[in-house]
């Protein structure tokens, strides 16, 4: 093990899967904090996904697909003691692992996220971001798309990720709800528009809200991700 290898405290772990696109930039903002490690758990791209992330310096893991089961195999491999999980597609603030140890340092704070903020002019876009504040600091339910993050020890307590093909995030969230607090930490990531975009605000949003209505309803998972991907 290298001085730079035993420093790592913070493991930022990045499921991909054909995110060539956008992955050179995420992995750019990632990288600004030191020391930390940026492990890119592939799951099957066809695109040059691997090759830039192995290019920009990142820690390539392959894995079978599935956005939870990669997120497992790479906190798995992770060395930091806290874990960020980012998606493939979003850009974290300036100075983002101080917003880390502040957000996790408070009272009874168990994990935390970040505010969301969307790629895009559209209007639209400004009143989801509203809502998503909203539903992030009231009720203290983030979800994926927002980095997600908390200590490696608290993650592995829980059991990780849960395996399922869809609502990954919003299980575990629910979960660590029952230990302690959820903390916005006070900046956004910025996120792709492209699901807004391609299916329109209105329609993106009401589907969001009826998958987490499925699965409240107890809707098999294998269910609501096969309507997910009609959509």
């Amino acid at each position: 093990m290298t001085n730079d290898e035993a420093k790592v405290t913070l493991s930022i772990v990045v499921p991909v899967l054909n995110e060539a696109k956008h992955l050179p930039a995420t992995l750019r903002a990632a990288q600004t904090a030191s020391p930390t490690e940026v492990i890119v758990v592939d799951g099957g791209s066809r695109d040059a996904t691997v090759e830039l992330a192995e290019a920009a310096g990142a820690r390539v893991i392959i894995s079978l697909p599935g956005r939870a089961r990669q997120m497992n195999v790479g906190a798995k491999a992770a060395r930091g003691n806290t874990l960020l999980f980012l998606h493939g597609d979003t850009l974290l603030p300036q100075n983002f692992d101080h917003l880390i140890w502040q957000t996790l340092s408070r009272p009874n704070v168990i994990a935390g996220a970040f505010d969301l903020k969307i790629d895009g002019a559209s209007w639209g876009l400004r009143l989801v971001e509203w809502g998503v504040k909203g539903r992030s600091h009231l009720l203290q339910m983030p979800y994926g798309d927002q980095a997600i993050f908390l200590k490696a020890s608290v993650f592995q307590e829980i059991g990780g990720f849960p395996d399922l093909p869809i609502m990954e995030d919003f299980e575990m969230i629910s979960r660590l709800r029952a230990l302690g607090k959820i903390a916005i930490a006070p900046a956004a990531v910025l996120t792709s528009g492209r699901r807004w975009q391609k299916l329109g605000v209105c329609k993106t949003t009401l589907m969001n809200q009826l998958f987490v209505l499925a699965y409240t309803l107890k809707i098999p998972p294998e269910t609501i991700v096969k309507w997910y991907r009609r959509g």
